[in-house]
């Protein structure tokens, strides 16, 4: 797993630009336009100018002010998400795991660790996606691998065992069987060879 050197954690909408829509689409909406052409020059859908459409009517410009925040906070802040990742490029040895290898488990103990949230190893992918981090599997090789034995093996050994095409009749591209002399006749209907069974 890898990430970019620096990143910047935004919020995942902007409830200040989708404020200000809305404040313009009030100005439309004075204005006398039109709930269609509202929705096209705002880019958004007509749904949602009828939904400020209504909130206009009922409440003015204040009716389209934001409410809050939607859905659920993020359980872990920007400062606590640069923490993690400045932690997890230290390596998983400088957090007292025996190996390199950084693993789900891991990362949710040192996530634990670094913000007191505990997370379930299944869903720590979620976070490393927003830190940019990438599944990047190790290359599994013995220790004791002689490099230039696996070299000359596969120049010299590997040429002669493996499976090669049996030669093909020249001519046709088909792999078709050609129809045994030595069985019997074939019983379909019109074949003139054919016996019939009554």
């Amino acid at each position: 797993m890898r990430g970019t050197q620096s990143k910047v954690f935004r919020p995942r909408r902007d409830f200040k630009g989708m404020e200000q829509r809305r404040a313009r689409a009030a100005r439309l909406f004075k204005a006398g336009k039109r709930q269609a052409e509202v929705a096209r020059s705002l880019h958004v859908s007509r749904q949602s100018v009828s939904r400020w459409f209504l909130n206009f009517l009922k409440g003015g410009i204040r009716g389209l002010k934001a409410a809050g925040r939607a859905g659920r906070k993020p359980r872990l802040d920007a400062e606590q998400l640069s923490k993690i990742d400045a932690a997890l490029r230290l390596g998983a040895k400088a957090h007292g795991f025996r190996t390199s290898l950084w693993t789900l488990p891991r990362i949710a103990t040192v996530i634990e660790g670094l913000s007191g949230v505990r997370y379930h190893p299944g869903h720590v992918w979620r976070i490393l996606h927003r830190l940019d981090w990438s599944l990047q599997r190790p290359a599994r090789r013995a220790r004791e691998r002689n490099e230039e034995a696996v070299r000359q093996w596969v120049c010299k050994r590997w040429s002669v065992i493996k499976k090669k095409p049996k030669n093909s009749a020249a001519g046709s591209s088909l792999k078709m069987k050609a129809a045994s002399h030595s069985g019997p006749p074939s019983a379909a209907h019109g074949h003139p060879k054919a016996k019939r069974p009554f």
